[in-house]
């Protein structure tokens, strides 16, 4: 079984009156969810995104990995044709596998889905500052060689703005049980941009998607009623013009910036500037370009 290496295109509803004022493109949108309880925040914020995208007429799919029972250990189960059953190289049997067509199916599915998305959201509860393992499990298997990463076969050349999954969007929507100054810039806990830096920069941007700023919940276990339903509305509102937002303005790692080799900024770049903050493009001057925002 092979997948498509190109985006599919989303239908475009009809406009039953004729009128010159065209209808907003049908988007496809894939929800990646991992919370087992069903009377969670995160399953509540995974219902209303549904409800909210197909009210603009937009189609979704969802991926509950614990409903799944989703494999989370990336091993050799996931490489029925081995190319070398003496030692087990990642790297060489998922290219081969992805390839010659070999995935287990479940692996299969979940890369048509993904290629099928104009937008990925990853839904779920902070744990232990990071996504729990069974969505780690899931991007450990579903970013294949040749798909995620080394990309037409040609290496690190095409990451970071470039790559297979080029021309989509990705969106975290994290909650946390602890409040939102935990998470601040000199929270007890470290700035949430920074805990989420390696998927939202490394996971998400390296194989060339546009991310959005993470969309984080505080305090999840401590709301009433009442704040539940405005957290609902505030992320329904928010996913009504989340297609006309200003991706994280990552620096491509074929704009210029970097050296030949493309291991590091060249010295002229961002002089003085180090860290998580080195990789940011310049803001404009609106100011619309942002690291993340809770």
């Amino acid at each position: 079984m092979t997948i498509p290496s190109t985006h599919s295109t989303p239908s475009t509803p009809s406009n039953p009156s004729n009128s010159s004022i065209p209808l907003p493109r049908r988007r496809r949108i894939l929800i990646v969810h991992a919370q087992p309880e069903p009377t969670s925040l995160t399953r509540s914020m995974v219902d209303t995104a549904r409800q909210a995208f197909e009210a603009q007429g937009h189609e979704v799919m969802a991926s509950d990995l614990y409903a799944m029972q989703w494999k989370a250990v990336y091993d050799e189960q996931d490489f029925p044709q081995r190319l070398d059953p003496t030692r087990l190289s990642f790297v060489a049997e998922s290219g081969h596998a992805y390839g010659g067509g070999t995935q287990p199916p479940e692996v299969v599915e979940e890369q048509r889905k993904l290629l099928a998305a104009d937008l990925v959201i990853l839904q779920f509860p902070l744990w232990w500052f990071g996504m729990p393992a069974i969505m780690k499990g899931w991007i450990d298997r579903v970013w294949a060689y040749g798909l995620a990463y080394g990309y037409r076969g040609a290496g690190n050349r095409h990451r970071y703005g470039e790559g297979g999954l080029h021309g989509r969007r990705a969106l975290l929507s994290v909650t946390t049980g602890g409040p939102a100054q935990d998470y601040g810039p000199r929270g007890i806990n470290g700035p949430l941009d920074q805990l989420l830096f390696p998927i939202t920069h490394g996971t998400l941007f390296y194989p060339g998607m546009e991310v959005l700023r993470t969309h984080a919940v505080h305090g999840a276990g401590r709301m009433d009623a009442a704040a539940v339903q405005d957290t609902l509305a505030t992320w329904a509102q928010r996913l009504n013009g989340v297609f006309e937002e200003t991706p994280i303005g990552y620096r491509p790692q074929n704009g210029g910036d970097f050296d030949e080799r493309r291991h590091a900024l060249q010295a002229h770049v961002a002089p003085g500037v180090e860290g998580f903050a080195a990789h940011l493009l310049p803001p404009s001057p609106a100011g619309e370009l942002h690291l993340m925002e809770g």
